[in-house]
């Protein structure tokens, strides 16, 4: 594989069991690349520990005043050169390719995987903990990938070049091969340490990435509450956290390689030592001493490689480790399903719950618990994150369908959907039917505030359509982003499509068009909205009330506040007092409060009442208002 080749065709399936299984899985998978890279760290290595023998001959042919040994030794010296230059060129090219392509293929595995989970990866594993990943983790674990064949190319050059030297000069040689393994296993004890320290470095790391990710994600809340000097005291405390143990693992990190170079110099020093006692005898010639003196000062250059590969494998197994944790993640069903890809019709229907959703037909979900509404959410849409009873569409479990049958045919809006940076045309290019076009579901998601928004905030785009949206659609408030959302959902026209709070960051007279416009653009199609707003639940069709995960109440709004005390308590946020008097006969379906939404323009009041503003109160007195609003303010 080349870098010109890339993005693979198929990264394959991972051996996501550990961290040293997946690095080995990702060697074994670029063989090819590592062999030519061994190939080219040979030739290298070799010209380049050959050159102290050329230069030994050279001297000696000089001492015998040899004419003919000396031109050998200089021809041989410049094929040696030729060699080191193209060995040095082409290793260069093939480590960098090596490199590259690991990462890239760490990077399509990471991609693949946060596709095939969906929503459900950030469940189980935190979203800084991915960007960690996807971003400077792959590079470590490409630089050890492709560290291991050039280490390999330095270590079987000294032994090379000590099975020389033991056969050039036996009495020097033997004290360099007693030498070398010294060298190379003195650091061997402190490599623990050093990996414990790099260890304790990465997590700390990767722990500021998510909160810096975190940070930024909500600083627009953060600035609305005030809390964003706590978050960057939090962070400046992390990133301390993380500079003092980079620190303590350079520093242990400087000691082997301090020893890397006093040990080699202690060992020169003893071939020189020897070498010349044994010269002064008579026992070796000039040529030989100075063979073997610069012999073992050119191997100091291969035996860094010790260093480097400890290095690699201390800071790419933890990332290692992270990446393995991610793709080792399952759905908990089978995305290739065991149906054949159709899309069916009919009702969707939740056994686990018993909620059903008949066709054609827009239907409430009112529950006490937003967390399980989620649950239920995302299991309407088949395919979910955990084990359970599969969601039927027309009698179909959705769970047996191919996971793009399934999405086609019930599309989740959950409640904070995500904006894509890009233009609104490129927004909105989403597959759908065909059926509902782009400017009608605007229209119905009372978008027209936003397109002026966006055009005026886009220099040089003439069509709202050609207007940029920054990253997550951050410079649009709340209630923008959440109608643009509903936009692009109903775009795709499905046979069933589940929203989940789509209206929760607008204002009551915005959230009341959009009842209305999404209720007439899906006519004749099965909606599912899990809301407790009265305007969005006074405007459905069929209201089903969940207590406990489990159907305990269906029919017409006003009918469930009559008949249902826990459905009216969860719909007008009713207080145990009210709930009380309600028994004993004293009006108390006042309403609450909705919480405060954002201040970029999604209502008068930058917030609602909807006791106050459903229509079912207009017989409230003076006092009654004010006794609201004196609670709207002590809850805000």
């Amino acid at each position: 594989m080349q870098i010109q080749d890339l993005p693979y065709p198929d990264p394959g399936v991972p051996d996501a069991r550990s961290g040293p299984r997946f690095l080995w899985w990702l060697f074994r998978n670029q063989l090819g690349g590592q062999l030519k890279s061994l190939a080219w760290g040979l030739l290298h290595f070799a010209s380049v520990s050959a050159l102290p023998f050329c230069v030994g001959l050279a001297i000696q042919a000089v001492v015998d005043r040899s004419g003919t040994r000396l031109a050998l030794a200089g021809g041989v010296m410049v094929l040696c050169c030729a060699g080191n230059a193209l060995g040095d060129t082409f290793l260069h090219r093939a480590a960098v390719t090596n490199w590259i392509t690991a990462a890239a293929r760490v990077q399509q595995l990471l991609a693949r995987r946060t596709a095939l989970l969906g929503s459900a990866l950030t469940r189980r594993v935190a979203a800084g903990e991915v960007v960690a990943v996807s971003t400077g983790d792959v590079e470590k674990i490409g630089w050890f990938v492709e560290a291991v064949s050039r280490f390999t190319a330095a270590a079987v050059t000294i032994v090379l070049v000590c099975v020389a030297l033991v056969v050039y000069q036996p009495a020097l040689g033997v004290v360099v091969v007693v030498g070398l393994p010294v060298l190379a296993l003195a650091v061997l004890p402190l490599l623990p340490r050093a990996t414990r320290r790099a260890d304790v470095q990465r997590d700390k790391a990767g722990r500021a990435t998510e909160l810096a990710s975190d940070t930024v994600a909500g600083l627009r809340v953060l600035r609305g509450i005030g809390g964003e000097e706590l978050f960057l005291d939090r962070y400046r405390a992390a990133s301390q956290e993380v500079r003092h143990a980079a620190v303590r693992s350079a520093r242990m990190w400087s000691l082997i390689s301090a020893i890397q170079v006093l040990l080699p110099g202690l060992l020169l020093v003893a071939v020189v030592w020897h070498g010349v006692h044994l010269a002064r005898e008579g026992r070796i010639g000039v040529g030989e001493l100075v063979t073997v003196y610069s012999s073992v000062m050119i191997l100091t250059y291969p035996l860094r490689h010790f260093e480097e590969i400890a290095m690699a494998y201390s800071f790419s197994r933890p990332s290692a480790k992270r990446a393995a944790r991610v793709l080792s993640l399952e759905r908990a069903t089978d995305s290739g399903g065991s149906r054949a890809a159709e899309i069916p019709t009919g009702d969707l229907y939740d056994p686990a719950t018993g909620l059903l959703a008949p066709a054609g037909l827009l239907t409430a979900v009112v529950c006490g618990d937003p967390d399980a509404a989620g649950r239920l959410a995302e299991r309407l849409g088949g395919h979910p994150s955990e084990q359970g009873a599969s969601a039927l569409l027309g009698g179909v479990p959705l769970d047996e369908l191919p996971l793009k049958s399934a999405r086609t045919a019930v599309l989740v809006q959950d409640k904070d959907p995500v904006l894509l940076s890009g233009t609104l045309r490129e927004l909105l290019d989403v597959p759908a039917s065909g059926a509902v076009a782009a400017e009608d579901a605007l229209a119905a998601a009372q978008c027209g505030d936003v397109l002026t928004a966006l055009a005026q905030g886009s220099v040089g785009a003439d069509d709202p359509m050609d207007a940029r949206i920054t990253e997550r659609g951050r410079s649009l408030s709340g209630g923008q982003r959440q109608r643009l959302a509903l936009a692009r959902s109903l775009i795709t026209d499905p046979e069933a499509l589940v929203l989940d709070e789509p209206t929760s960051a607008v204002d009551s007279h915005t959230e009341a068009r959009i009842a209305e416009g999404v209720r007439a653009l899906r006519a004749g199609r099965t909606t599912v909205v899990f809301t407790s707003s009265p305007l969005l639940l006074d405007r459905a069709d069929r209201i089903v009330f969940l207590h406990d995960d489990e159907v305990v109440a269906v029919g017409a709004h006003r009918e469930l506040l009559q008949t249902e005390p826990r459905y009216r308590a969860v719909v007008t946020r009713e207080t145990d007092e009210e709930t009380a008097a309600h028994r004993d006969g004293t009006p108390a379906g006042r309403g609450a409060a909705k919480p405060l939404h954002d201040d970029r323009g999604d209502g008068p009041a930058n917030g609602r009442d909807d006791g106050l503003n459903d229509g079912l109160n207009d017989d409230l007195s003076d006092d009654d208002v004010l006794h609201r609003l004196e609670e709207i303010e002590e809850t805000a």
